[in-house]
């Protein structure tokens, strides 16, 4: 019997071998949380923020433009809340259409309200079971 074709690839992807072989001694020797002050969070501070300035130059841009988040939830509430600020400063309207299921869920409503939805030109709807 073959192996069986894998199409959830929303869901997750296989890492591709060279990206693995560059993480591996993150993952065990060299571990330790970036925003800490301690030896190993400021070794991987120094780590994120060479990804950081390799991935700005690959796009163009500046480091301090990159963000890494953790998924596309927080991803997308990034988002909303950068072009809800936006809309707020210059008083015009946002209208969505949220097709993603991480839009639909309560925390973009969440961020939308946080951020742009407190004066009078703005307002977030959501309709229960829209698609």
């Amino acid at each position: 019997m073959s192996a069986p074709v894998y199409l959830d690839y929303n869901a997750t992807t296989p890492v591709d071998p060279a990206v693995r072989e560059a993480m591996l001694p993150y993952l065990g020797e060299h571990f330790g949380n970036p925003s800490s002050s301690h030896a190993y969070g400021q070794r991987a501070r120094e780590v994120v923020e060479v990804a950081r300035a390799e991935v700005a130059a690959l796009i163009g841009a500046h480091s301090d433009e990159v963000v890494f988040t953790g998924g596309a939830t927080e991803s997308n509430n990034l988002a909303v809340q950068g072009v809800a600020r936006a809309v707020r400063a210059a008083r015009r309207h946002l209208v969505t259409s949220a097709r993603s299921s991480t839009l639909r869920s309560p925390a973009p409503a969440s961020a939308w309200r946080r951020t742009a939805g407190t004066g009078p030109w703005s307002r977030w709807t959501a309709r229960a079971g829209s698609r």
